[in-house]
């Protein structure tokens, strides 16, 4: 299994909508994250001390492949038109483009 821990700013007047959008309600795109092999995936929201929000999304990747299951999750037409919905909400940071993926440096087992 591969974990995958990521960052990524979100426009405050947005957080509502964001939060709407991924409620329990609102199957989104979540049969394809599990098609793909994705589980686990969480996503919490924190204001820091620059008085900027960001969100932390997990998951974990319980596949043989990742790079071919992740291009062909971003081939999905529904997933295309779930990013374009969501990238105007967030803020990319470290001259990323979307979330921007962190480097594990513990797991406790």
């Amino acid at each position: 299994m591969r974990r995958i821990g990521m960052m990524i700013g979100i426009r405050p007047d947005r957080i509502v909508a964001y939060e709407t959008l991924h409620a329990a309600s609102n199957p989104g795109v979540r049969d394809l994250l599990s098609k793909y092999n994705i589980h686990n995936f969480s996503i919490y929201l924190q204001e820091l001390d620059d008085n900027k929000f960001y969100l932390f999304g997990y998951y974990e990747y319980t596949g043989n492949d990742y790079e071919a299951d992740m291009e062909r999750l971003n081939a999905e037409p529904r997933n295309q038109e779930w990013l374009g919905t969501t990238a105007p909400m967030q803020i990319p940071i470290l001259d990323s483009v979307a979330w921007t993926t962190m480097r594990e440096v513990y797991h406790n087992p």
